[in-house]
């Protein structure tokens, strides 16, 4: 369903802006981004310079300060093109988030300008071998020495960690979590990149190291004990609604690349698109991309609002888009046929791609937990209880 008529003036000129950019910029390159598990530094650059990497800077710290529904009409738009893209700016958003509601003023000085400028890039540095879906197992440690602290453990899946410049660390200082901000050419970090992925390959993940790598008192982001109750959970919110957008953008590019297909393949004597079955398939995809579009919009607006229901309303999205975007993708690969399992044609790629989302920020089983548990605590024989 479109939603232009929900959107402002400026919200649907910007609209038109990114698809122009992604049209142009991501599409053309994003099969050889894949193949190469690498985006280029320029891109990244050229997203900066457009306000799209830093958007959710401040205007008062440099940068366009976008809100909730252009971010996540960008976010979009990019999830149309790459979603390894997408992750970029999905990931330097998580920081920023942190850095500008949790970060102290001087951290906000710092850092915010910087990574508005794309000068510096943000990575998010929370999983573990040991701990993914369950954040509270993270076993990193933090101790305290003389001025600074010290950080010791291991992170994996850190998104563009190839190439990020600053990263937001979670571990245990003292038997409770904190968040630290930590540079890339810190003493005692070791960065390793991560090949071979099933999909967004271009994510340009890497495991990171920390072998007695010391930080300032500084780098310290909001209280020990709120690492992961404020500053993880907070930006994780940010994340979720981002992929919950891409997974729109990634169904939507299905749903075109398969209604060219099918327009133009014959077989048996008639194009496919007057099968029956494909139609079907097409129809699934239609109110699919629809629905996962307006339950985005829903939440993307009760965010802007600062709503407490936007907690609830992010993660029904993001499940709901994730869970369309594979199916979409599924059957793009279905009605393309053999061409469909071919690099020939991206639906490959999008197919690949939709099982991460599946995955990150917020598995499939674990947002089914949530979001029924959060239906049982809301069930109507409790109305009104303590």
């Amino acid at each position: 369903m479109e939603i232009g008529w929900l959107l402002t003036e400026a919200q649907r000129r910007a609209r038109g802006e990114f698809a122009a950019f992604v049209e142009t910029q991501v599409v053309p390159y994003a099969d050889d981004w894949d193949r190469q598990e690498a985006i280029p530094a320029g891109f990244v650059a050229d997203l900066a310079g457009r306000g799209y990497l830093g958007g959710l800077v401040p205007a008062e710290h440099g940068g366009p300060g976008l809100d909730q529904i252009t971010f996540g009409l960008l976010s979009e738009a990019l999830g149309t093109g790459c979603a390894a893209a997408r992750s970029v700016l999905t990931v330097h958003g998580m920081v920023i988030r942190a850095i500008s509601r949790w970060g102290t003023a001087p951290q906000r000085d710092e850092w915010l300008g910087r990574l508005a400028a794309g000068s510096t890039v943000a990575g998010f540095a929370l999983t573990e071998p040991g701990a993914g879906s369950d954040a509270a197992a993270i076993a990193a440690t933090a101790r305290r020495d003389g001025t600074g602290f010290v950080l010791d453990g291991v992170k994996r899946w850190v998104t563009y960690g190839r190439r990020a410049t600053l990263f937001l660390v979670f571990a245990r200082l003292a038997g409770r979590d904190a968040a630290f901000l930590v540079e890339r050419d810190r003493p005692g970090l070791v960065v390793a990149p991560i090949d071979g992925l099933l999909g967004a390959r271009a994510s340009m993940l890497a495991e990171l190291r920390f072998q007695h790598c010391r930080v300032p008192a500084a780098a310290l982001v909001g209280r020990p004990g709120f690492g992961l109750s404020t500053v993880a959970a907070d930006a994780l919110e940010l994340g979720r609604y981002s992929v919950a957008w891409g997974c729109v953008g990634l169904a939507q590019a299905c749903l075109d690349a398969t209604v060219r297909y099918t327009g133009q393949r014959e077989q048996f004597g008639t194009r496919l698109s007057g099968q029956p079955l494909v139609q079907r398939m097409v129809a699934d995809m239609v109110t699919g991309v629809a629905a996962a579009r307006l339950l985005c919009y829903q939440a993307g607006r009760l965010r802007e609002a600062g709503a407490p229901e936007s907690v609830p309303a992010t993660w029904v999205a993001k499940y709901f888009a994730a869970d369309r975007a594979f199916r979409t993708a599924r059957d793009a690969v279905q009605c393309h046929g053999a061409a469909g399992c071919s690099d020939a044609h991206p639906v490959q790629r999008h197919f690949r791609d939709a099982k991460v989302m599946e995955i990150i920020e917020g598995s499939t089983e674990l947002q089914q937990t949530v979001i029924a548990g959060s239906a049982y605590r809301l069930r109507p024989d409790r109305a009104g209880a303590a």
